[in-house]
């Protein structure tokens, strides 16, 4: 007899359908499992064994061949041994086929029979619904995720006997209820803490309300990872939208928020031994970056200079376009990526600096050194800072603004740039041909931009950059124009370490 069940598989960060098919025939016992599968899903015939053994079914003493089509997409992992314990289930005659046509499964059997969860039940659950399919059943601790997607029923189950008992009309599980989008996660590093540095703060504000993104250069002991560290306690907090954005590709990697923190902005800061497939995706099937994990939050790469030129070269395209495409000899995937980047870099190997004294870099050792990052990935980065050690009676004083003032400037700026742009967007995403220098900026300014664009020897790319900024300048004054003063102070958040 044959049989067949709905599921996905996980590409990237979507789900893609896949049928499995069981068949029960005639003929020397066997299991096995086609359908270019990986060894975790050929691993699933022992533990659909064992479980459907320990929930008292019958597994049947035949010749078992269960099918995951398409056939030409990869397989991983073991979120179908759900979908094949009930296609064999269904194959063998011991639930009616019937009542699952119309319901996807995505869940991992243990061997007493209890379902586990598996990565990407929000993804899942979204495809269900494109798919037209009444509802999606997954393990119960991933249901209030799954539950996020609107318009599909969500079937939570902690046991393969469950599954049965619903295939046979025999229980209804209690709807589930979806966790809020609103609110603010736990508190986070105030930008208080940061003291003796009015410049990096006054930075760090016009990245946050433009979404820009930002390279600080400076000693040890400057402030420079404390600051960055701040950042995002001056965001405001996701919207709806954007927390499904962010949810989905957690759940895609297996890092789902808990329920009480999908407002709250991902904030990722990898090491710098990172492989350039670790930092924006890759392998095989292609699998998601920190590029990609930082989606509508935070990437800060503290000592940039001590990252691969492999894996910083690799952020070109993220940088530019906000998603990275990973292609395969089988299939492309195309990865979100709409981070903000901080990055923190000492001015030489030392880290004094060549204006100290103490420093003994030569000076190819300090060009070696500031090489490594390329001026066309520079070239990118809107906002470049160099900072000097605060002296002892700059760190005595009371501590600035906190991060909540800084924020709720930030929330106006950005309300701005919403009702200029359209909802969800910032200055950092505009791209060349919507700002109109001659609409946007006074004579004045225009003046000045040209001066500073021959003084800083900038490139097309850095012109469109300053003009960015000084955009997100005068958001924050509140100003329809961008002024002369705009456009000075954008010009100096170009600079960065000294020759």
């Amino acid at each position: 007899m044959l049989a067949a069940v709905r599921t996905f598989a996980i590409l990237g960060v979507e789900a893609l359908p896949v049928a499995v098919e069981a068949d029960v025939s005639r003929g020397l016992p066997g299991f096995a499992i086609v359908g270019l599968p990986d060894a975790a899903v050929r691993e699933s015939r022992e533990r659909v064994r064992s479980a459907l053994s320990n929930c008292g079914f019958e597994f049947p003493l035949r010749r078992i061949t269960a099918n995951l089509a398409p056939a030409d997409l990869r397989k991983a992992g073991p979120g179908f041994d759900l979908a094949i314990a009930a296609a064999l289930l269904a194959a063998s005659g011991q639930i009616p086929v019937a009542s699952l046509e119309r319901l996807a499964l995505a869940g991992e059997l243990a061997l007493d029979g209890s379902i586990r969860p598996v990565p990407g039940a929000l993804p899942m659950a979204e495809a269900a619904r494109q798919a037209g399919l009444r509802g999606i059943a997954v393990a119960a601790r991933a249901a209030p995720e799954a539950a996020l997607a609107d318009g599909v029923d969500v079937l939570p189950l902690e046991r393969l006997e469950q599954l049965a008992a619903l295939a046979r009309g025999q229980w209804s599980p209690a709807p589930v209820a979806a966790p809020s989008t609103n609110g603010r996660g736990p508190a986070l590093p105030d930008l208080a803490d940061v003291r003796g540095q009015p410049s990096l703060r006054r930075a760090l504000e016009v990245a946050a309300a433009g979404g820009h993104s930002m390279l600080v250069t400076g000693p040890p002991g400057a402030g420079k990872t404390l600051a960055a560290r701040r950042l995002p306690s001056i965001l405001p907090p996701l919207d709806r939208e954007e927390a499904l954005e962010v949810t989905r590709v957690a759940s895609a990697c297996g890092r789902a928020p808990p329920p009480g923190r999908l407002c709250e902005r991902p904030f990722r800061a990898p090491h710098h031994t990172v492989s350039a497939a670790g930092l924006v995706g890759g392998g095989n099937p292609p699998r998601p970056g920190e590029v990609t994990l930082a989606h509508r939050g935070v990437l800060m790469l503290d000592e940039l200079a001590e990252f691969s030129r492999r894996a910083l070269e690799a952020l070109r395209q993220p940088l530019e376009e906000g998603r990275v495409t990973i292609t395969r000899a089988a299939h492309s995937v195309e990865l979100p990526c709409r981070f903000q980047l901080v990055a923190a870099a000492n001015p030489c190997p030392c880290g004094r600096g060549t204006e100290d004294e103490d420093c003994n870099c030569s000076p190819l050792e300090v060009k070696r050194y500031r090489t490594r990052l390329s001026g066309a990935l520079a070239d990118r980065i809107d906002i470049a800072l160099a900072v000097e050690q605060p002296s002892a009676e700059a760190l005595a004083t009371g501590p600035g603004e906190s991060s909540a003032v800084v924020r709720d400037r930030v929330a106006e700026a950005r309300r701005r740039q919403g009702e200029r742009l359209g909802a969800g967007r910032v200055n950092a995403e505009l791209e060349p041909d919507a700002l109109n220098p001659r609409g946007e900026l006074d004579d004045e300014a225009r003046e000045m931009l040209a001066a500073g664009h021959a003084r800083l020897r900038l490139s097309g790319r850095g012109n469109h950059r300053v003009l960015r900024v000084a955009r997100t300048i005068a958001d924050l004054a509140g100003a329809e124009r961008v002024g002369a003063a705009h456009v000075g102070e954008a010009l100096t958040m170009r600079r960065r370490a000294p020759d």
